[in-house]
């Protein structure tokens, strides 16, 4: 059997999974690293720590990997890597997750216009992309600025350090602001209104094409953003079943077969991994992470298992109290850095219990958030495929479900981007001729969840009253 391996370069660890080309796992690894928060708001991260744990793990991978067919990129997107003309690494890299570029946003808004920035890019500026953060260095640091000869996203550093080649897929390219999504190219007019050096710009090539190779002449695939990798490893590569991802974020991810855009950028409209597809993503910031939050906050002295066996005692709806996740800001369905999350309608009868329940089924409305705008683009999905941590609480799928009246299916192996990652390496290295076969061959579902149907209805009361909070609060 030939073996592939993916590598996705997460915001805290390095993943890695060897996979066989029916689909199964021969090992896994992964390898952590700290995150910078040198002010508040500012996320950091030292692109060496990348290199160290990329190599770490694939020493850990060990024989199975030793001579891969092919390996695969994915990882977090929208970092930026600042390189002089030595690709020496300029500064610590600025993540997906710092906020520092409000006043970047609002300049490319008004420089480019909101309407037309959107029918290039597929979206607004969102502090989290790459762009803005170019513009910030620009102002805050312009001896630095001035030594910049090229830029990377995370993976893609991997990638130059591993075969010594600047490129990136037209993916993860989407979340940089300077692409033009349509044409799957560098958009010149952003570029040249930017006033920022198209010579700073890796070649950009699709998702599964070989973007160079090891010292051991092992093709490397040109890789994928982290939610599109993800989505192929759940086998959404056309449109059909959404894909639903739990983890720290939530995200709603739907393949489309042509460029399409909301008209108010609520939803993101990227390059799909697959060539010749895009897709729409909505994206909420705290998901499974707004039950970490409340573990801690409440329930550190017990595990999950039993947060989630007090949550099921009671019925849908929480008897009126609403949770609204917004702890981090949030981007879909409102683009508001600065939205802070609540609990409303809290009663002496309720208990830590019922906090969860809240927390679960609140999440499960900002997910139907996302769903609907998506729905807008194209057809309402029948089926959606779950993946991350959140996924393995059936409690938790039950609640989804319901909440966005779509059956739920889990995949046999739930490896993340970095199973996706494989999947393309093993396109790159010729393992599979298509996206379809290699997906047939390694993507299986392994059961379903059913909406409760006596959920339905009190969960469609209790989300128009979850729609109505984030304005009434708003100004507070």
């Amino acid at each position: 059997m030939s073996v592939v391996v993916g590598i996705d370069v997460g915001t805290s660890a390095v993943k890695a999974v060897a996979l066989r080309d029916d689909g199964s796992v021969a090992a896994r690894a992964e390898s952590a690293y700290p995150l910078s928060t040198p002010r508040p708001g500012w996320a950091e991260q030292d692109p060496q720590d990348w290199w160290r744990a990329t190599e770490e793990v694939l020493e850990r991978l060990g024989a199975e990997a030793e001579q891969p067919a092919g390996i695969g990129l994915s990882g977090q997107m929208h970092g930026l890597v600042a390189l002089d003309e030595r690709d020496r690494v300029l500064r610590p890299a600025i993540l997906w997750n710092d906020q520092r570029t409000a006043q970047e946003c609002a300049e490319i808004e008004q420089t480019i216009g909101l309407e037309r920035l959107i029918s290039l890019t597929g979206n607004r500026a969102l502090t989290g992309f790459t762009a803005p953060k170019l513009l910030w260095l620009r102002r805050h640091e312009p001896d630095l600025y001035a030594q910049i000869a090229r830029i990377a996203l995370p993976k893609d550093y991997v990638r130059l350090r591993l075969c010594g080649e600047h490129a990136i897929d037209v993916a993860d390219a989407s979340g940089t602001l300077l692409l033009d999504v349509a044409g799957r190219r560098w958009s010149e007019e952003v570029v040249e209104a930017l006033e920022l050096d198209s010579a700073w710009l890796p070649r950009v090539l699709e998702s599964p094409e070989p973007s160079g190779a090891t010292a051991d002449e092992v093709p490397v695939a040109a890789g994928a953003g982290d939610q599109a990798a993800g989505a192929l490893g759940v086998g959404v590569v056309a449109p059909g079943p959404v894909s639903v991802a739990l983890g720290t974020s939530g995200v709603v991810f739907a393949a489309l077969p042509e460029f399409a855009a909301d008209p108010q950028a609520r939803v993101h409209a990227f390059c799909h991994a697959v060539p010749g597809t895009w897709h729409a993503m909505g994206v909420m910031l705290s998901a499974a992470g707004s039950l970490r939050w409340l573990r801690d906050a409440v329930g550190a002295e017990v595990g999950y298992e039993q947060l989630l066996g007090e949550a099921a005692r009671w019925p849908a709806g929480t008897e009126g109290l609403l949770f609204m996740p917004y702890l981090a800001g949030e981007r879909t369905p409102h683009a508001d850095p600065d939205a802070r999350g609540a609990f409303a309608g809290l009663s002496v009868r309720h208990d830590r219990g019922a906090l969860v329940r809240a927390v679960l089924e609140g999440v499960a409305f900002g997910l139907r958030d996302s769903l609907e705008l998506i729905a807008e683009l194209g057809e309402r999905p029948e089926l959606g495929r779950v993946s991350g941590g959140g996924a393995r609480s059936d409690l938790w799928m039950q609640i989804v479900a319901s909440a966005l009246e779509l059956p739920l299916e889990r995949v046999a192996v739930d490896e993340g981007a970095a199973f996706g990652a494989a999947i393309l390496g093993g396109l790159a290295a010729g393992v599979w001729p298509d996206v379809d076969r290699a997906v047939g061959a390694t993507v299986r579902p392994r059961d379903r969840i059913e909406p409760v149907v006596e959920w339905v209805e009190p969960y469609r009361e209790q989300r128009e009253r979850y729609r109505q909070l984030y304005p009434a609060l708003r100004e507070l």
